[in-house]
């Protein structure tokens, strides 16, 4: 996406793609709950390449990006949000009472759901997969009875390991995700998708069921300060309202001293001109939710302000 972009903002510039596994994608056994691995998870390697002169852009999920950036690098742009739900991911009843695909082995004591199945008319007790401390503690707060167990890996190993075992029930994934991979999906209806297996199903959860993470929807991009050339790019390619809005997040995250794997959760959008955020805290172990709202032109401000008011007194 972002290589289309650059390239249609100066179509004569040769662009090239570098892939760079970080440790973020090589742990894939170790358990993200906590706050308590290295807050560069997903960022340490490609921002080495900026530093090192590799690369000229570094492309990031905004939701992985630790809001205090190393010397010499600074936050260029972001691109127009997408969606910023989180999706219950399940089993339709009808794969379970006729699996479609045999290809694999799969748990023949793997539930399935009816259509439009939602956190709260999930049986007690059920499974559900995440890593995500923020989205354990909001799923606990509407079901305290729901057994949160962790998962890891890429959307697609997500999805295969939900549709193979029977220790999870559904998976909780971001709307953005699913939807920038080509997976439609439709209240009552099967998911749809190229790879994807059959008789799967999803739920988008509300904002009131679940904010999400800071910077959640957007897409990054990394560059070397004083880079004129990429300076230049990201202007063209920066949505400003876009920008806003997740630097008021950003602000709050930051003020609450933690990485994207705390629990804590954060909206921003611009409403009538205005900036308005939402915000939740669980760092106290009870939820402490606030509300602000202020001036598009200063939103750190903001998402300070947002901070203390789920801070505990």
């Amino acid at each position: 996406m972002v290589l289309n972009l650059c390239q249609a903002a100066f179509p004569r510039q040769l662009f090239e793609i570098a892939i760079i596994k970080t440790t973020g994608d090589k742990l894939q056994t170790a358990s993200l709950a906590g706050g308590n691995l290295d807050k560069g998870l997903f960022t340490k390697e490609l921002e080495g390449a900026l530093l090192d002169g590799q690369a000229e852009l570094a492309v990031h999920s905004l939701k992985d990006l630790p809001t205090a950036l190393p010397d010499g690098l600074k936050l260029g742009a972001v691109l127009p949000r997408a969606n910023v739900q989180d999706v219950l991911v399940y089993r339709h009843i009808e794969a379970i009472a006729c699996p479609l695909d045999v290809t694999r082995p799969i748990r023949q004591d793997r539930r399935g759901f009816k259509p439009e199945v939602s956190l709260a008319s999930l049986p007690p007790g059920a499974r559900i997969g995440t890593s995500s401390t923020r989205r354990a503690a909001q799923a606990r707060e509407h079901r305290p009875d729901l057994n949160i167990v962790p998962i890891r890996g890429n959307v697609g190993t997500r999805i295969q390991k939900l549709y193979e075992q029977a220790e999870f029930d559904a998976i909780l994934l971001a709307a953005a995700g699913l939807d920038r991979l080509g997976i439609r999906y439709q209240p009552g209806e099967m998911m749809i998708g190229e790879d994807l297996p059959a008789g799967l199903a999803a739920s988008r959860l509300s904002l009131g069921e679940m904010l999400p993470c800071v910077g959640q929807g957007a897409i990054a991009i990394e560059v070397r300060a004083g880079d004129s050339f990429a300076a230049e790019l990201c202007r063209q390619l920066n949505h400003s309202e876009t920008l806003a809005c997740v630097t008021a997040e950003r602000a709050f995250l930051a003020a609450l001293g933690g990485g994207c794997q705390i629990a804590v959760a954060a909206h921003a959008q611009v409403v009538d001109g205005a900036l308005r955020m939402r915000a939740v805290s669980y760092l106290g172990g009870e939820p402490r939710r606030g509300e602000a709202s202020g001036s598009i032109d200063e939103p750190a401000l903001l998402g300070a302000e947002a901070a203390r008011r789920v801070q505990a007194p």
